[in-house]
């Protein structure tokens, strides 16, 4: 996908892929260089790789279903690249591909600049990071009572509050 493309659909809910294992509806939080970030309603934070992804859909009239609210101090992983991305996922439990048979869940071991390793039970699955079309590590999001989420409308209204307060208290 063209990070410029990316770049303009930057806090709208997309969906990302038309359907299959590794589809997903999400609100686009990061575009990168060689990455991209949702956060999803079933699987939290999301990163896709964008050279796997086949289309990226934004329904421009009635959008998707979304019920997750964003609390004003959320905070994900972020890098500056993938390699980086997964120094920071180092020793946690992660979920590689979302489905299919190359879906991989366990602990990141360790990556270099052609595979990583991924420990589950008694295995140790090394995975060629080429075939790494989105990872995730478990950062979701529960629902919250609506005064904790963070909405456009909401910050405009605080900010019109304000700007009533000054004007009463000047008169």
């Amino acid at each position: 996908m063209n990070k410029k493309m990316m770049l303009s659909l930057l806090g709208e809910v997309i969906k990302v892929n038309r359907g299959g294992p590794e589809s997903r509806v999400g609100k686009l939080l990061e575009v990168k260089d060689d990455f991209f970030v949702i956060l999803t309603e079933h699987d939290g934070v999301v990163f896709y790789r964008p050279e796997h992804v086949k289309s990226i859909t934004l329904n421009a009239k009635n959008g998707f279903k979304f019920d997750v609210c964003l609390p004003h101090d959320f905070k994900f992983k972020s890098a500056a690249n993938f390699f980086s991305l997964l120094g920071k996922l180092r020793h946690k439990w992660v979920k590689i591909n979302r489905g299919g048979p190359e879906k991989v869940e366990g602990v990141l071991d360790g990556f270099n600049e052609n595979f990583a390793s991924i420990i589950n039970n008694d295995e140790v699955i090394h995975v060629d990071l080429f075939h790494i079309r989105n990872i995730s590590f478990g950062e979701k999001i529960e629902k919250q009572k609506d005064d904790d989420c963070d909405k456009k409308d909401d910050r405009k209204d605080k900010k019109d509050d304000k700007k009533d307060e000054s004007s009463s208290s000047e008169g």
